[in-house]
């Protein structure tokens, strides 16, 4: 195994676990698992938990809502919340994954209307990534209340900029109601490079940016991102809340980051869907597992199928794969560790890549220097004078203590 047989398992730990013979030793795998499962904190009351301090702002005017199956009050819907209030809403705006969250990643996503309120649904997932001036022609202005998980490549940060993009050209006023970071403990990995600039990344922030979604929409405000001018913004901050608190998603964020363990694996592992890796989609588990239909590459199997509204014809459809079962390791962080283990594992690394992975990475110099050999620490070096410097910048915009 050579190269990856050194590769650590603990993930973000840095424990120095070791594969042996192509399987883990069962006494090491259960050392090293520990329960991730994290209880809310009772103090903390996201934006949209705190309605006195914007359903003043919304009474009497004509309002559009971004939103999508995590905006939530309490338990309640946030639009159907809205409503019950009184609230003027006269469209809802839909990212990825749909309004009501009924599409797979990548799927696009179509003009239509919500099946319980019948109200207008605009894709912001297709053709359309921006709400047109059109579109926000009768909105008096614009809410928008998103669960992110802190990484850069999760498409709603990009919907939220071109939501603001398109608010400033209207000069439409934004409201966000703000959320925890799940990942807010970590900021971490390489900036993206303005070459690289896509809808898996706009700004140049690191792959674990640290922020909520109300912090970035300051920092986008402030460092004049927008083509546009400057958003007429507003957030609802998160009540009791700091970067390292611990927070349990009360609703996946997407279909295929079901639980917490997928939302910690995914800054590392998200990064194998620029590789002819499998991250699980079409399983039970996805992004938290590894494979590809090699009996070399792990001891774990799994067999990837089509999954209605969370995978259609998956990478490996019907195979059966060979890899690494995450879902009991302990997670947190960026750890490359087993991207340049399974690269130097291959048996054809000149295909390893594909063009989707330095989008991804923001950078061509991660993929280079895996190439070349490097080892983490070496990779992390080159990064880290750019990550200081918006560690520096990150401060000017944070409205919770780290």
């Amino acid at each position: 195994m050579g190269r990856w047989s050194r590769v650590g398992i603990c993930m973000g730990l840095g424990l120095g676990i070791v594969l042996a013979s192509g399987a883990l030793r069962g006494s090491v795998l259960q050392a090293c698992a520990t329960s991730i499962g994290q209880i809310p904190s009772l103090r903390i009351r996201t934006g949209a938990d705190q309605p006195s301090r914007y359903l003043p702002l919304l009474k009497g005017r004509k309002v559009g809502l971004v939103a999508n199956p995590s905006s939530r009050v309490g338990k309640q819907h946030l639009l159907d919340y809205l409503l019950q209030n009184k609230v003027l809403v006269k469209k809802v705006f839909a990212p990825e994954h749909g309004f009501r969250g009924e599409a797979e990643a990548g799927a696009q996503i179509v003009d239509g209307k919500d099946p319980i309120t019948q109200l207008p649904v605009l894709s912001l997932y297709g053709d359309q990534k921006q709400p047109s001036p059109e579109a926000l022609k009768e909105m008096d202005l614009l809410v928008f209340d998103i669960q992110d998980v802190g990484v850069r490549y999760y498409t709603y940060i990009s919907t939220l900029h071109y939501v603001m993009e398109a608010c400033a050209q209207s000069g439409k006023p934004l409201i966000v109601l703000d959320r925890p970071n799940p990942n807010g403990a970590f900021v971490d990995g390489p900036l993206l490079e303005p070459a690289l600039r896509s809808f898996v990344g706009l700004h140049p922030i690191p792959l674990l940016h640290g922020l909520t979604v109300g912090e970035l929409a300051q920092m986008i405000n402030g460092e004049k991102w927008l083509k546009n001018g400057v958003c007429a913004l507003t957030v609802v901050p998160v009540a009791s809340y700091s970067h390292s608190s611990p927070y349990s998603l009360p609703v996946p964020p997407s279909p295929n980051l079901p639980n917490a363990q997928a939302v910690r694996l995914y800054p590392s592992l998200g990064l194998f869907e620029g590789t002819g890796i499998s991250v699980g989609r079409g399983t039970d588990f996805p992004f938290q597992v590894i494979g590809q239909p090699d009996p070399a590459t792990g001891p774990f199997q799994f067999t990837p199928v089509s999954l209605p509204g969370k995978a259609q014809h998956p990478m490996f459809e019907n195979q059966l794969c060979y890899g690494w079962d995450l879902r009991s390791v302990p997670a947190g962080g960026l750890n490359l560790d087993f991207l340049i283990g399974l690269y130097h594992q291959s048996s054809q690394p000149a295909t390893f890549f594909n063009p989707f992975f330095d989008k991804l990475a923001g950078t061509a110099q991660l993929r280079t220097a895996i190439q070349a050999g490097q080892s983490e620490a070496q990779i992390r070096e080159s990064w880290q004078a750019g990550l200081q410097a918006y560690k520096t910048l990150r401060q000017k915009y944070l409205l919770y203590p780290d």
